[in-house]
């Protein structure tokens, strides 16, 4: 009887675990769409050294992204943007093709959804 209670007790306790490492799984990394990591990887593909700032823009000594690194993130930025239902002429009306505009509001969203997946974990 004693080896049947310690039995079940330890397949309990291994469900238990398992059921835990399933829920550590999703974490804010895992449940991006695939818009956000395409947003994520051009935002880190500044950091490339093909894609760093160049000494004429260092110079410039501005906190503002030289207009050759803003078109690296545009791409990704409006395909963040249209993923969330706004058609390419409401993208151009609100922004007038201004790339710093995109990027902005592509941001935005990307921040908003990153927080909305956090409550979801929490939940």
């Amino acid at each position: 009887m004693k080896k049947l209670l310690i039995s079940s007790v330890f397949s309990l306790l291994t469900l238990a675990s398992c059921n835990n490492e399933s829920a550590v799984v999703n974490t804010v990394e895992t449940m991006k769409t695939p818009q956000m990591e395409n947003f994520d990887k051009a935002f880190k593909s500044l950091g490339d050294p093909q894609n760093r700032p160049t000494e004429e823009e260092r110079k410039r000594n501005t906190s503002e992204l030289s207009d050759r690194r803003k078109a690296l993130l545009v791409p990704a930025s409006k395909e963040l943007i249209l993923s969330t239902g706004v058609t390419e002429a409401e993208l151009m009306r609100k922004t007038g093709g201004d790339m710093s505009q995109i990027i902005v509001w592509a941001t935005q969203i990307y921040m908003q959804k990153s927080d909305e997946i956090r409550k979801n974990i929490k939940s």
